[in-house]
Parts: structure tokens; C-alpha cells; sequence
């Protein structure tokens, strides 16, 4: 067991070129767009449809987490690797992290231990500036809406009381959620409430997610909605004539980043929506340039299945027709001593009756998987204060679910420690003649489409309307978009709307308070809860603990 940090581990890896990495899934070097030695932009030629068509995606998800989380993306880098070390050509496909909880409390999202991809720093850090592009796409936005505002020859006659968009930042800040703009003048703008989301909620991220092509990018993001007219008819950024410079910013950003993992396997990342407030997946463009290359794609959805799997599977491979073989789902022992009540001082302490009451919360989520017609396969994320009682009984428990419970080692052993994962992965994706359906179609009333996802996957007992909520639905009837997907905004810490409701809870209401449009995206966000859109940082945050030496090394992230 090693006892170096993560970085450290990175840091002693020697990267190979990235020209070797694509050699690797047959990528030539003129088709790479380098920046520096070992990161690519790979460009949308190299998509092809009847190589999707045989590729084999696994999704890799988790029950519902402790605020540490439970490593899917470790788990998602070392099946990978596993993959690869049972001799199938595998290639991993990841979000890409957002520096709000790099320097807030996760200090990286690169994986961890031997199951990293590299450069850690760069990644974790602008790596190839498409968060950036996806921030000035948005702000470009809301400096033209208020520019339209100010501009009194505008024949746009925007309210300025209805306008929806609000201007990002990939970062941490809660002294930006609420704030008035325009103020020190005429000159300076007409004044209103306005605030700040972190960038990966914006709905320029959203919509870099689920763009098949450049054209669909452009069309895309002319359709956002942005306001209303003082008659009440909508304001969308095409009529502001904003999606060509909005495209024109996002022009390079579009196209997926190749790196490695630290056992020099290609690594694609891309696109980086939260999975409480957003769809929680990479983007569709990026998935498909895996499943062109390689015969297996490892992907990863965020948060617990209720969200960011839900999101993914009935969002991103409804519309993208992508026919996912496998879900992987994360189990830890400490979340489920957390799930059997256990507080946070006691979740390295083993306790076999806290986790039988814990595993309700994994079965329900085994039992939601196969709504969408796909097996699971539980990989149990191997910590040192795991005992072998309760490891045991997770494996045994799975089984009489005819669930196969693999523990993996990936974090501590890289590879060789997915290896048994990997078998039981490619066990289910050979074996098992399942073909994916959705839970609900897009086409389907807004209120059911809401009612299925809180009922089947959440177990609530019925769904109450707020008043906001009722009109948001009358407005959204008004405007036709019926038949767009649901991407609930909703805690990750529970099923239900109620964070404190751990477990397996039942017989509870959720409460809808509100529903956004994000015409461009093509959803309809139901606010559920006290979710917001502008994280603030923790008390102590991880930025306090890295630092940089004079040659440049960086020390902290993890």
C-alpha cells in the first residue's frame, strides 16, 4: 500500500508522448491538435457512426454518497486499466473537473491512488481552456442582453424584471449568488437583481454536452431563452444575434481532449456539468469519439444513479441513441455504514448491522438499473477500515440479488487491482442480451415525466406543485417545450428532496418549487429542495493546502 499523495504518485509517472497514446486507438498525429506534449484535441472527423453502433459503454455510477464521495472516477480509470490487462482495447471517457471543488473540498477530480489520468495538474487545473470558453460564451450573453437593455434604438423592448440569464464563474463564491448590476449611473447600465452561477451550470455547458456537431452547437445556442418583452412573448439569443460569436468563442472547446492514464491508456475528457443541477455526464460528441476508437468505453456519471445515471440514461442516450451494455455501480463500505446510521466520526469503524441497514440504499439503486432493461455489476471501492465480515456480506447479499459484487482494488494496485471488475464487466456486456430502453419518452406530459422519475427512482409517494411551479408549467405549455427531457435539480445526498432522509426512505413527498427552462439544452429543470446554482467554500478550503516550489511543482492536489 502506497503512502505517497496523489500527485506525488502522478508526479513520478514518466508520460509518454500523446502522439503514442493515438497511436494507440489509430489516431494519426496530423489529426492531433497539440497542446504541449501530452494533451490533444481530437477533431469531430474522427466520429464514426457504425464503429458506435459495435462499441461496447459501460456506465459507471454509485449509490448515494457520503459528502466525500465513493470514486467512480478512480473505479472508472482503474476498470480501464483492468480492461486493458485482460487484453480488450479500452478507453476511458471523463468529465472535466471544475475548479470550484478543486479549491473547495475535493482538491482534484483526476481519480486517485495508481487509478489517475495525467497531467493531474493540468487537468485538475485550465487544462485545455474550454471551461473558460464555455465562460465567456456565457457572458458574452449577458453582457449583449444588457447592452440591449441600455440601448434605447433596441427594437428587442426587453424587460428587464424577466430576465432569466445569469452571468458564470468556475468558481466557489457565494458572495456572487444575489447581486444588482447597473448601478453608478446611466451610463453604466439600467439596474437590476442579477447573480452568478459556477460555470459547469451553465446552460452554455449544458448544451456543449449534448451538441452533435458545430451546426447543432450554433442552433443550440440561438435557441436559449433568455427573457420576456414587456408583452410577455419570449426573447431568445437568436434575436439578440448572439450564437455565431457565442460559437466562435466555442469553437475549439467543442472538440474532446485526449490524455492517458498512468498506465498509458487513452483517456478522454470533455465537458464538465454537475449531476445535482446539470446532467451530470460528459458530452454526447465525446462519448462517440470513445466509442470510434475503441471497442470498450468506460464512462462516468455523477453523484448517485437517482441523479447523474438517471440523467444519462434517460437524457444523453435517448437523444444520442447510445445503447449502454453495462452500469458499473460504486459501493463503499463507508457509505453504507453511512446509509445504517452511522455518524461521520464512525465511518471507518467497522459495524456489520450498520451496513446490512445500509445496503437498503444500494439495492434500491441495483433495483432502478434494471428499469432500464441493463444488469449491474456492484464494484465494492476497496478502503483499509473495510472488514472482511462486511465486504463478505455485501458480495453475498448482491448474489442472492443475481448481482455480481466485485471488490476493486484500483487505487491501491491500478489495474491489477480491476482485474476481477473487468472480467465481471465483460461478463455482463458478453453474456447478457438485454438492450437498453428509457425510463419515460420526451414526448410524454411534463407532469408524468416528473411523476415517473420521483416515483420509480426516487420512491416517492406523489409530487406537489408550489405556485411557481404551477404557472412555470402554464408558461412552458405556452411556449411548446412539452416534449423536452427532465433534468431534476435535487440534493445528491438522499433520494428524496430532504438531505437528511438517508437510507432508503418511503412514503415521502417531494416538492417541485420551481421549473427552469433551458431551451437550448432542451430540458426542463425542476428545482426541488433548497438546490442553488453557486456552491460556497467549505470553512477550511483545499486550496489552503497546495502549494507551488520555485521550479514550478505543484504539491496539494489530490
Amino acid at each position: 500500500m502506497s503512502h505517497l499523495s496523489d500527485i506525488e504518485i502522478a508526479q513520478a509517472i514518466k508520460l509518454q508522448h500523446i502522439k503514442e497514446i493515438a497511436t494507440k486507438i489509430n489516431i494519426e498525429e496530423d489529426d492531433l491538435e497539440m497542446y504541449g506534449k501530452y494533451k490533444a484535441k481530437l477533431p469531430l472527423s474522427l466520429i464514426d457512426d457504425k464503429k458506435i453502433e459495435k462499441g461496447n459503454l459501460v456506465l459507471v455510477t454509485a449509490l448515494t454518497p457520503t459528502p466525500a464521495g465513493e470514486g467512480k472516477t478512480t473505479v472508472s480509470i482503474g476498470l480501464t486499466e483492468g480492461l486493458n490487462k485482460i487484453g480488450k482495447q479500452a478507453t476511458v471517457v471523463l468529465r472535466e473537473p471544475s475548479l470550484g471543488p478543486v479549491f473547495g473540498m475535493k482538491g482534484g477530480a483526476a481519480g486517485g491512488g495508481f487509478s489517475q489520468v495525467v497531467p493531474m495538474e493540468d487537468i485538475n487545473l485550465h487544462f485545455t481552456g474550454d471551461f473558460n470558453a464555455v465562460e465567456k460564451a456565457n457572458n458574452l450573453l449577458s453582457a449583449l442582453i444588457d447592452n440591449a437593455i441600455q440601448n434605447k434604438t433596441n427594437t428587442l423592448n426587453i424587460d428587464a424584471r424577466t430576465v432569466l440569464w445569469k452571468r458564470v464563474i468556475d468558481m466557489n463564491d457565494r458572495a456572487l449568488r444575489d447581486i444588482t448590476i447597473g448601478l453608478g449611473g446611466r451610463a453604466n447600465g439600467v439596474p437590476r437583481q442579477d447573480g452568478f452561477n459556477i460555470t459547469p451550470a451553465s446552460e452554455v455547458m449544458a448544451i456543449l454536452c449534448m451538441a452533435s456537431n458545430l451546426a447543432n452547437l450554433k442552433e443550440r445556442l440561438g435557441n436559449i431563452l433568455v427573457g420576456f418583452t414587456f408583452e410577455n412573448k419570449p426573447v431568445f439569443a437568436r434575436d439578440l444575434k448572439a450564437e455565431n460569436a457565442m460559437t466562435i468563442l466555442l469553437k475549439d472547446a467543442i472538440k474532446p481532449n485526449l490524455v492517458q492514464t498512468l498506465e498509458g491508456n487513452p483517456a478522454i475528457i470533455h465537458g464538465g456539468p454537475f449531476a445535482n443541477i446539470a446532467q451530470g455526464t460528459n458530452t454526447i460528441i465525446a462519448t462517440k469519439m470513445g466509442l470510434s476508437v475503441s471497442d470498450y468505453v468506460v464512462t462516468e456519471a455523477g453523484f448517485g444513479a437517482d441523479l447523474g445515471a438517471e440523467k444519462f440514461l434517460n437524457i444523453k442516450c435517448q437523444f444520442a441513441k447510445l445503447n449502454p451494455k453495462c452500469v458499473v455501480l460504486v459501493a463503499t463500505i463507508r457509505a453504507l455504514r453511512h446509509h445504517g446510521g452511522a455518524k461521520q466520526d464512525e465511518y471507518n469503524t467497522p459495524s456489520i448491522k450498520k451496513v446490512k441497514e445500509g445496503f437498503k440504499n444500494l439495492e434500491k439503486h441495483i433495483e432502478n438499473i434494471r428499469k432500464f432493461n441493463i444488469e449491474p455489476v456492484v464494484a465494492i471501492n476497496s478502503f483499509l477500515s473495510d472488514s472482511d465480515d462486511e465486504v463478505n456480506f455485501v458480495i453475498e447479499k448482491c448474489a442472492s440479488l443475481n448481482v455480481e459484487a466485485v471488490l476493486s482494488e484500483g487505487w491501491a494496485k491500478g489495474g491489477e487491482g480491476a482485474k476481477d471488475l473487468a472480467n465481471a464487466v465483460v461478463n455482463v456486456v458478453e453474456n447478457s442480451a438485454t438492450q437498453y430502453q428509457p425510463l419515460y419518452n420526451w414526448k410524454s406530459p411534463v407532469k408524468d415525466k416528473i411523476d415517473k422519475i420521483a416515483k420509480e427512482i426516487y420512491g416517492a409517494k406523489n409530487v406537489e406543485y408550489s405556485k411557481l411551479a404551477q404557472l412555470n408549467l402554464r408558461r412552458i405549455s405556452r411556449l411548446g417545450f412539452d416534449d423536452f427531457a427532465i433534468c431534476m435539480a435535487k440534493t445528491q445526498k438522499s433520494f428524496s428532496d430532504d438531505d437528511q432522509l438517508i437510507g432508503r426512505p418511503e412514503n415521502f413527498s417531494i416538492t417541485v418549487r420551481e421549473i427552469e427552462i433551458a431551451a437550448g439544452a432542451q430540458f426542463l429543470i425542476p428545482i426541488l429542495g433548497k438546490m442553488m446554482r453557486m456552491p460556497g467554500l467549505p470553512s477550511k478550503p483545499a486550496s489552503e493546502n497546495m502549494r507551488i516550489d520555485d521550479d514550478g511543482v505543484i504539491s496539494g492536489l489530490s
